[in-house]
């Protein structure tokens, strides 16, 4: 039953990461990878603060694995970033992996604050 949860909610997840990169996309261009960037951000916050909430398993699944894992994506962000790279990008690479990583711990760092604190 939970892998049927987290199928559902990764479809769900997926979906809608397709359609916020469609989005930013279309106001900031391709040039960088800005979109994915945004999307990763917010699922950083977003599973610190499924973690602090402390749901039940059912509900932890279906957001956190689920629904959560289906919108972020590292797969794409490390395709981009050896794109940055291999168009000699080396400065908006840099950039893009701190602002990746550096952005995505605090912010799930702050999530996970809001979590335990807003329950």
């Amino acid at each position: 039953m939970m892998a049927a949860v987290a199928g559902l909610g990764a479809a769900i997840g997926a979906l809608g990461r397709y359609g916020m990169t469609r989005l930013i996309q279309r106001w900031t261009g391709n040039r960088w990878p800005v979109a994915t960037l945004v999307i990763n951000w917010l699922g950083c916050f977003l599973l610190g603060g499924v973690t602090g909430w402390q749901m039940t398993q059912l509900a932890a699944v279906l957001l956190g694995t689920g629904i959560l894992g289906g919108f972020t994506t590292f797969s794409t962000f490390s395709h981009e970033l050896v794109m940055l790279a291999d168009q000699r990008r080396f400065g908006a690479a840099l950039g893009y992996l701190g602002l990746s990583v550096g952005g995505g711990l605090l912010l799930a760092a702050s999530g996970l604050w809001c979590g335990l604190h807003f329950r």
